[in-house]
């Protein structure tokens, strides 16, 4: 098995406090697709292409797609990812999306995140159908050539298949809870 979820492959369930006091499992989205954004509060490449982001979710908002960020990270590497400062980060900024914290890291295994930002995109029936960046300049977006994550979401609402259902997310690594913070699983590595 690899280590992140393979395009086909059925989104795992999670339940996951948010931002807005609330609780979400899966279920709670019955949008025709879900992209769902592994992220956090400090890194440069999330916090330099989160504008980017918000317009992406704008623009495909009103085709039937949801965004969902999920943070992974550890606060006892980034004291800053700590849910208290997720709170203080959405209010501050308002993003477009739910922000969830994922205090046991559970859900970053089950789905194999990488990196912040990583990005999973999910059809109507909850089979991934891209995995990897948002774009080729997460920190300097307006330097950007491709936008792979945008190009992914068009070709799916146009009823073509997805002509890059893979790249390489960009990004941090998941800071891990006990560990140093650049490690990485063993069987964790590039996508393509």
């Amino acid at each position: 098995m690899s280590y992140t979820l393979q395009i086909g492959e059925q989104a795992p369930d999670f339940t996951l406090p948010a931002t807005d006091g609330k609780t979400y499992s899966l279920n709670d989205f019955n949008d025709e697709v879900i992209v769902i954004s592994f992220t956090c509060n400090h890194c440069p490449y999330v916090t330099g292409s989160d504008e980017y982001t918000r317009k992406l979710a704008e623009e495909f908002q009103g085709q039937g797609v949801r965004f969902l960020a999920i943070n992974s990270n550890s606060e006892k590497t980034y004291e800053e990812d700590s849910f208290e400062n997720m709170v203080k980060r959405m209010e501050e900024h308002r993003f477009p999306w739910i922000y969830m914290h994922d205090k046991t890291q559970q859900v970053a295994l089950d789905y194999g995140a990488l990196r912040t930002p990583h990005f999973f995109v999910f059809d109507k029936d909850r089979k991934l159908i891209y995995t990897g960046r948002g774009l080729d300049q997460p920190k300097e977006t307006d330097k950007a050539t491709t936008h792979d994550l945008k190009e992914a979401l068009e070709e799916h609402l146009s009823g073509k298949e997805v002509s890059n259902p893979v790249t390489n997310p960009l990004g941090c690594n998941v800071k891990w809870d006990g560990k140093e913070a650049h490690w990485m699983p063993a069987d964790a590595c590039d996508l393509v």
